[in-house]
C-alpha cells in the first residue's frame, strides 16, 4: 500500500487542494487509487436553506436575488463534492471530476479510467490530490487508498 489515508475535512477546506505525494522505487504494470467520502447529501433542510440565502446574498446581484431565493428548490439538495487528480514524476495524468462520492481508479500502460491519461507507471514521484471544492456539512471523511499490482508488463 502506497497511501492509505483518513481524513476529516470541514467547510473550511472548501475551495482547496489537499496533496498525498508518494514514491514508486520500481515500474508496475497498475496504479489503483480507492476513494471515498460520506456524507454525499447535507440532510438538514433548514441548514440547507440557509447556507444557499448566505451565497445568494454573497455572489448574486442584488436584482437578481428575489428571483433566486423564489427558486432555492432547484439548488437543494446541497451536497459535498470532492475530486481526484493525479501527477506523476513527469507532470498531469489526469483529473476524475466526478460527483460520484464512491470511486475504483487504476492508471496502466494499456489504459486508465476515465478522465486519467494510460501511459507507463513508472519510478518517480507521483501524487494523488483531492481537490474539495465544496464541503456543506459540518464534517466529512475521506478514505484515499493508492497501490500498486503486477510487475511491469503484467497485469
Amino acid at each position: 500500500m502506497l497511501l492509505d489515508i483518513e481524513k476529516h475535512v470541514t467547510p473550511e477546506h472548501s475551495r482547496s487542494h489537499l496533496r498525498f505525494p508518494f514514491r514508486l522505487e520500481r515500474p508496475a504494470a497498475k496504479l489503483n487509487i480507492r476513494f471515498s467520502y460520506t456524507p454525499k447529501v447535507l440532510e438538514e433542510d433548514a441548514v440547507a436553506r440557509r447556507l444557499m440565502e448566505i451565497s445568494i446574498e454573497r455572489y448574486i446581484e442584488p436584482e437578481r436575488q428575489k428571483a433566486a431565493l423564489e427558486n432555492l428548490e432547484r439548488y437543494l439538495p446541497l451536497q459535498n463534492l470532492i475530486t481526484v487528480s493525479v501527477d506523476d514524476a513527469d507532470g498531469y495524468r489526469g483529473a476524475c471530476h466526478r460527483h460520484d462520492p464512491a470511486q475504483q481508479l487504476y492508471l496502466s500502460e494499456n489504459g486508465a479510467s476515465p478522465g486519467l491519461i494510460g501511459g507507463r507507471i513508472g519510478v518517480g514521484d507521483w501524487a494523488v490530490t483531492l481537490s474539495v471544492h465544496s464541503v456543506v456539512t459540518e464534517s466529512c471523511a475521506c478514505r484515499l487508498e493508492v497501490w500498486v499490482s503486477g510487475e511491469e508488463g503484467f497485469e
